[in-house]
Order: structure tokens, then sequence, then C-alpha cells
């Protein structure tokens, strides 16, 4: 699972996404205080697939995306930006095949997050990709 970890960090490293962010990607959870925007990501779910010649990882990764901005340009430009890195593309997993990665879900939120300076009320776009590797 590490190493489709770091082929995800690797696929989005300078990317549009990476820069809108400044770089401020996380695996799970962001630190306490991270400014924003940012975008966190994770394993939802990981069903191996195999068969008697084939070992075949299905794994669903959700990556949230978070803005503080009122308007929804920041937040969809992050979406966008999303999308255009990962729509079609594919992996290098080392020890492994890359086979497909869709996205399969979008989910939107407004949620109340507490900063130093106050509550605010935080854009969270939950978008989830399903990625296939082949071991």
């Amino acid at each position: 699972m590490s190493a489709l970890l770091a082929a995800l960090i690797t696929k989005l490293t300078g990317t549009a996404l990476w820069t809108a962010v400044a770089g401020r990607v996380y695996l799970d959870r962001a630190p306490e205080l991270a400014v924003f925007p940012y975008v966190v990501f994770s394993i939802i779910s990981s069903v191996p697939q195999d068969t008697f010649s084939e070992s075949v990882e299905d794994t669903l990764i959700q990556f949230d995306l978070y803005s503080t901005s009122e308007g929804a340009t920041e937040i969809t430009t992050l979406y966008e930006a999303l999308k255009a890195t990962l729509k079609n593309g594919s992996l290098t997993v080392a020890g492994s095949t890359h086979l497909w990665m869709t996205q399969e879900n979008l989910t939107t939120f407004v949620d109340e997050i507490t900063t130093p300076s106050g509550t605010v009320g935080a854009k969270h776009w939950s978008v989830d990709y399903s990625i296939g590797v082949q071991s």
C-alpha cells in the first residue's frame, strides 16, 4: 500500500493542484491549524480481487479539498485541478502495474472549523477515486 501512496504523491507533486495549495497535501488528516486551502487524501477501502493467475487490488482513495474562500472559485479550481491530474492518468506504482483510475463520486459539504481567528465556514469537497493495481 505504501507504494500506491508514494505514487499518488509523485503524481500530484508539481501539478496545478499542488501549486494551488502550496504543497499542502496531507495523508489521512491535516495538521492542527493548517493553512487553507489544502488537500487531505486517505484510503477508504481496498479490496483484493485475486484469481488463479492474477492479484489485483481495487483501492478507493478519497481526496478531501478544503477552502475557506466564500466564493466558489477556489474550491472549483481545486476540484478541476484534481480531475485534470487524475483523469485517465497513469501511476508508476513500484512492484505493480497500474490498471485503472476512475472518479467514483463527489460529495460537497460546508463545515464549521475553528481557527485562531474564530469559527469559519469551510467548503469541503470529497472526491473518491477507484484505483486498480496488479502485482
